[in-house]
């Protein structure tokens, strides 16, 4: 059963208390499995005729009312800070937005750890400094259902004057749902409190809904700030973008490299991520991959590590587990709640083959367009950034860094924890380069329309 049948069985109307009917789909509701779409950029160079093509897009956008599972695609909508002043929104609601937001991705590169290689001078046009103003993402379950919604979005562009295309991205996955390397991703989601779907067995209890969604409760008891006047702020949320050209081909050679024999290579691959391909988790199956585990949402994301505190099974440093640590013991403390992210990534280029070696990377685009969803979504990136992707010291690992996301610009280490001695393999590299990204402002629909009519007139 794939994510959004998955979600549309759980779901009972009655138990919602979130107003569905405002908020995006793509807030609230998952990508199919399998999955196309497209990613769009936009940039507004009339302040009038942007805000005309908002008003006319709003009303292609679906909202998360709509829990049945049978609409083939939906289209969701993110502005810039630089987009929402392209618009002329007034500049006292410019300034009442997080100072993340308003300076933009790129500004914020030292916070983010984004340096040498990941710098933005290496970054793609599109996402240059006040290029990219609107960012629509489409996704689909099939092409036609693409080509559908493509046509309804960006026929819109088409009739528009005053808006300029910086950059498209097409990408899709097949039911596997497997990233670049070649596992299943984009597994783990938290549940929401308030939105009429029950938590699956793992997520342990509903995440209060302020945590994603302006204007309620959060894990505090009370509301985050959000922007003003309300008509703008309420029912939306903030989206972190960040596009990566992924490296399979470095990171089939280095498990070779460090592993002799197909099977202990998928074992070292699968310490390394903390799930086997499959995405069965290494603390339900840890002797050898399960697919069948894999693919139930029921039962993959129903573990925790605190039978595993040494990390005999889960090593500490594997990336799954440093993301998400569930009920770990962490050396520097924090509420994991608060950094509870809903995941929209999407995956593009030629499936995973295992023969890929660093010669192929380049030769054909792969990578991986990383999107999460969250009210705290500007200090949760940048505090991953900093903390759990290119820093150990939460887990007594001082400067090693996360071994599939981290930057590696010496080459690094992962540890693998054993008894006696701890193992320590060396000689990772950056296997995900970024490519670009932008923080994001997905207002709710009827802030849409308050953008698209010039409310503030």
């Amino acid at each position: 059963m794939g994510l959004l049948s998955d979600l549309a069985a759980r779901f009972r109307h009655e138990r919602a208390t979130l107003a569905l009917d405002d908020i995006q789909a793509l807030i609230l509701r998952s990508r199919p499995e399998p999955y196309v779409g497209l990613h769009a950029m936009l940039r507004f160079d009339d302040a009038a005729r942007g805000r005309d093509l908002v008003r006319r897009l709003a009303g292609h956008i679906p909202s998360a009312a709509g829990w049945t599972g049978d609409r083939a695609a939906w289209i969701g909508a993110a502005f810039s800070h630089q987009g929402l002043q392209a618009l002329g929104v007034p500049q006292a609601s410019l300034d009442s937005f997080p100072l993340p937001f308003r300076q933009g991705m790129a500004a914020r590169a030292a916070q983010l750890r984004d340096v040498d290689g990941n710098a933005p001078a290496h970054w793609e046009a599109a996402f240059e400094p006040g290029n990219c103003h609107l960012a629509l993402t489409i996704y689909a379950r099939d092409e036609a259902a693409l080509a559908e919604a493509r046509e309804k979005a960006l026929g819109e562009l088409a009739r528009s004057r005053g808006v300029t295309l910086v950059g498209s991205h097409a990408f899709g996955a097949d039911a596997d749902a497997k990233n670049p390397f070649g596992f299943r991703d984009s597994i783990s989601q938290p549940a929401v409190a308030g939105s009429g779907v029950d938590p699956l067995p793992g997520q342990e209890r509903a995440i209060a809904a302020g945590e994603f969604i302006l204007g309620e409760n959060s894990e505090t008891g009370a509301p985050l700030a959000m922007p003003q006047p309300p008509e703008l702020g309420r029912n939306g949320s903030f989206v972190v973008l960040r596009k990566y050209a992924s490296r399979p081909g470095a990171f089939n050679d280095f498990v070779r490299d460090h592993a002799d024999g197909a099977d202990a290579q998928e074992r070292l691959a699968a310490k390394m991520v903390g799930r086997w391909r499959s995405g069965a988790p290494l603390n339900l199956a840890p002797e050898r991959d399960d697919p069948d585990l894999g693919a139930d949402p029921a039962r993959n994301n129903a573990f925790d590590f605190s039978g595993d505190a040494r990390g005999f099974i889960c090593p500490h440093a594997s990336h799954m587990r440093r993301l998400n640590p569930r009920d770990g013991k962490l050396t520097i403390l924090t509420d994991v709640n608060i950094h509870r992210i809903i995941r929209r990534s999407s995956t593009f280029g030629p499936k995973w083959r295992p023969d890929l070696t660093a010669a192929d990377d380049g030769k054909e685009e792969r990578g991986i367009f990383f999107i999460f969803i969250s009210a705290r979504a500007y200090d949760t990136i940048e505090f991953l950034q900093q903390e759990w992707i290119n820093r150990g010291n939460f887990i007594d690992l001082g400067e090693e860094r996360d071994p599939l996301v981290g930057l590696h610009e010496a080459p690094g280490t992962f540890t693998i924890p054993q008894d006696p001695v701890r193992r320590r393999v060396d000689g990772i590299t950056t296997f995900n380069r970024l490519r670009g990204g932008e923080y994001l402002f997905m207002p709710s629909l009827a802030a849409l329309r308050w953008i698209g009519a010039g409310g503030w007139a």
